[in-house]
């Protein structure tokens, strides 16, 4: 029989939030990284590790049940709720044509060219 953890209320409020405003695909996200960090040494036997920061981060978490969130992943979550809602407040004149502002959010995982 599986036992149901609980969560702390606010955990299960951050969860919805970061998936919200976490709207890559996690495969996209990861493939977005990876031309973002390539370079002549980006690619090792392992290139996951080589992803730019936070964006692995935020990868990883995507990639978690729930259930298996770490102190750590609450605070990457928290993190990542915050600088995309920043960033999104803070829409330059030129908005979604200005691609130095949507690649730091595409960085996070957040494409302002998602419906939601």
């Amino acid at each position: 029989m599986v036992r149901e953890q609980r969560l702390d209320p606010e955990v299960e409020v951050l969860w919805e939030d970061f998936h919200a405003e976490v709207n890559v695909p996690s495969e996209q996200l990861r493939q977005w990284l990876l031309t973002r960090g390539s370079g002549e040494a980006a690619f090792g036997p392992d290139p996951d590790l080589n992803l730019p920061e936070p964006g692995r981060q935020i990868l990883a978490v995507l990639r978690k049940r729930k259930v298996d969130l770490t102190p750590e992943d609450i605070d990457v979550m928290r993190d990542a709720v915050e600088r995309i809602r920043s960033l999104t407040a803070a829409k330059p004149g030129r908005g979604n044509a200005d691609d130095e502002w949507r690649h730091s959010l595409l960085d996070l995982g957040h494409d302002v060219l998602v419906e939601r």
